[in-house]
């Protein structure tokens, strides 16, 4: 059955009402346009954000559950914390996005296919050079082996992507953010779509409209000395809930 979505114009700042996204697939709200920054940061503003795949046209995306976390509400299993001690891993924060972002993209042994097109890396890019997107670094013995990127857009925290080379080393890194978030008054976690690992940490799904409600809520000012490169010092393992 064919789907008719609408088409983006010129203007950077238009999008369609997000309940008018479509049931199945569900959240798809819009197609076109470009990954123009102002575009992308008035799209995050609203509660929208583009998936989609090389070759396909660009996709707009706002799905009817939305999963994300509290920080200081994770979930940090014994396992994991005896992990985190044996890695002898360090953090960053801003210190490699520009390699944060092109590990996330490579193909995971389940695909051999990317949606962190090089025009998506280039976009995200330039929105990092203008203190939106932001990583967390995870090293081993000066190799970056985890980490992740996303936005921080009025006070919440758009996660977009993670990997690891070493085990664990992903979800570490989203502790690390987390207690970063936590340190600097960030209220929420946006972690899009349901997915076992994020919910193995603790995240849950809300409706559209109760994350858009908290998404209006939030403050609006870029706060750039929050994100300053920077070495962080990870010390929630012990604190978090088991």
């Amino acid at each position: 059955m064919p789907i008719y979505l609408p088409e983006l114009n010129h203007d950077l700042s238009y999008f369609p009402a997000v309940n008018t996204a479509l049931a199945e697939p569900d959240g798809l709200l819009a197609m076109g346009g470009d990954l123009n920054p102002e575009r992308l940061v008035h799209a995050y503003q609203q509660g929208i954000f583009p998936w989609f795949e090389d070759g396909q046209p660009i996709l707009w995306w706002s799905p009817s559950q939305r999963m994300v976390l509290a920080p200081g509400k994770m979930h940090i299993s014994r396992s994991l914390r005896k992990s985190f001690r044996r890695q002898n891993f360090t953090f960053s924060i801003n210190n490699a996005f520009a390699e944060v972002i092109e590990s996330c993209a490579e193909p995971r042994g389940y695909s051999s296919d990317t949606w962190i097109t090089a025009t998506m890396q280039d976009a995200y890019l330039q929105l990092h050079k203008m203190g939106f997107a932001h990583s967390i670094e995870v090293w081993q013995e000066g190799q970056l082996v985890g980490g992740l990127y996303g936005l921080y857009i009025d006070d919440i925290f758009c996660g977009e992507s993670m990997f690891h080379t070493v085990t664990d080393a992903s979800k570490i890194a989203f502790i690390a953010l987390q207690q970063h978030l936590l340190n600097i008054g960030c209220k929420l976690i946006d972690c899009q779509l349901h997915n076992k690992h994020l919910a193995s940490l603790g995240a849950i799904e809300i409706s559209r409209e109760t994350f858009i409600n908290q998404l209006n809520s939030q403050n609006t000012t870029v706060q750039q000395q929050r994100w300053q490169p920077q070495a962080l010092v990870l010390d929630l393992i012990d604190k978090a809930n088991t």
